[in-house]
C-alpha cells in the first residue's frame, strides 16, 4: 500500500484538481473493484467554511449526480465528514434508500454528528481502529462579538433550567433576565424539539435497517439514539466515539483491520482525497467508483 506521503507527492506533482481527480478515482475504482459493490465517496475538508463543507440541502443534488445510472440493491458509501443538518441528512437517508436496500457506512477517519446519524441509517457500518463516530446532539449556532459559535442545544436547556432553580432559591430574577431574555420567542421550544429530532431520527432509521431482522430491534434502535443524543454522557459534540464503544453500545459495526486488503484500498482512498483537499480549493467530494459526480471548491 503506497504511504500517505507516496500519494500526496502524486498528487502535487499534478500541480491542478484534473491531476488529484486522476489519482483519488484510481483509487476508488479499485476499491469497488476489490468489493464488487458500487461505491460512493462523500468526503468534505473539516477545515473548511463550515456552512460548505457541512451537510447541507444543496447536497441532495449532489448525492443524485453521483448516484445516476448506478443500480442497487447493494451500496458502500466512504463517509468522511463532520455533520451538518439533520434535515439535509434526512432528505439523503429518504433518497438512497428508495434505490438500495442493502447499504454500508465505511468510515476511514471521522463521520461525526449529523454524518453518525447517516451511519445508522445503512446496514452495517465499517470502521477501522482510528476512526470516529460522533455525539448527534443538535447544536445551536450563534454570532458572538468573538464570532461564529455552536452552543449544544442541551446546554441552553440546561442553563434555563440552572436560572429556575437559583430564582427559586433566592438568587434575584435581575442577574439571569439580560441572559434568558436575549432567546428570541420559542427558542427552549425548539431546542428540546431539534433533541427529539435526532433521536427519533436515529432510532426509527436503526429500527428500519441496522436491527431490521432483531426481534428486540425497536428497543435496541431507541436505547442507541438516546445514547448518543445524550450530551451530559459526552460532555463535548466532539467526542470520538471509537470502533470499541460502537459495538459495546450494540451498533452492528465490523473492523476495518480483519480484511488487511480491504483496509489498504479505504486508506489508499481515503488519503488520496485528503491529499486532494491539502493540494486544492477543494472542500468537498461526492463522486462513485465510474467518477460520476461533483466537488465543492472553496473561496
Amino acid at each position: 500500500m503506497p504511504s500517505f506521503a507516496d500519494i500526496r507527492r502524486e498528487i502535487a506533482s499534478t500541480s491542478n484538481l484534473t491531476g488529484a481527480d486522476l489519482v483519488r478515482r484510481r483509487y476508488l475504482k479499485d476499491l469497488k473493484e476489490h468489493t464488487g459493490r458500487p461505491t460512493v465517496l462523500y468526503a468534505s475538508a473539516f477545515g473548511g467554511p463550515s456552512g460548505a463543507a457541512s451537510f447541507n440541502i444543496d447536497d441532495v443534488q449532489l448525492i443524485m449526480a453521483a448516484l445516476i445510472d448506478m443500480k442497487g440493491p447493494d451500496l458502500d458509501l466512504v463517509l468522511h465528514s463532520p455533520g451538518g443538518s439533520a434535515e439535509a441528512v434526512e432528505q439523503i437517508v429518504s433518497y438512497l434508500r428508495a434505490k438500495f436496500s442493502s447499504i454500508r457506512v465505511i468510515v476511514p477517519q471521522n463521520a461525526m454528528s449529523a454524518a453518525t446519524m447517516l451511519a445508522c441509517a445503512a446496514n452495517s457500518i465499517l470502521m477501522g481502529r482510528h476512526s470516529a463516530l460522533g455525539p448527534i446532539d443538535p447544536q445551536i449556532v450563534f454570532q458572538s462579538e468573538s464570532g461564529r459559535m455552536a452552543v449544544p442545544a442541551q446546554s441552553i436547556l440546561d442553563e434555563y433550567q440552572a436560572a429556575q432553580d437559583a430564582i427559586k432559591k433566592g438568587d434575584s430574577p435581575i442577574l439571569w433576565a439580560q441572559k434568558i431574555g436575549s432567546y428570541p420567542p420559542g427558542f427552549l421550544i425548539q431546542c428540546n424539539k431539534l433533541i427529539l429530532l435526532a433521536k427519533e431520527l436515529v432510532a426509527s432509521w436503526l429500527s428500519d435497517y441496522m436491527f431490521e431482522d432483531e426481534p428486540d430491534g425497536s428497543l435496541k434502535a431507541m436505547h442507541i439514539a438516546e445514547w448518543l443524543a445524550n450530551n451530559k454522557e459526552f460532555q463535548t459534540h466532539g467526542r470520538p466515539i471509537p470502533y470499541s464503544i460502537a459495538q459495546q453500545k450494540g451498533l452492528r459495526v465490523s473492523l476495518l483491520e480483519d480484511d488487511q486488503t480491504l483496509q489498504e484500498k479505504v486508506l489508499s482512498l481515503f488519503h488520496s482525497t485528503i491529499a486532494t483537499f491539502q493540494a486544492t480549493r477543494c472542500i468537498k467530494i461526492v463522486e462513485n467508483h465510474d467518477g460520476k459526480g461533483s466537488y465543492l471548491v472553496g473561496a
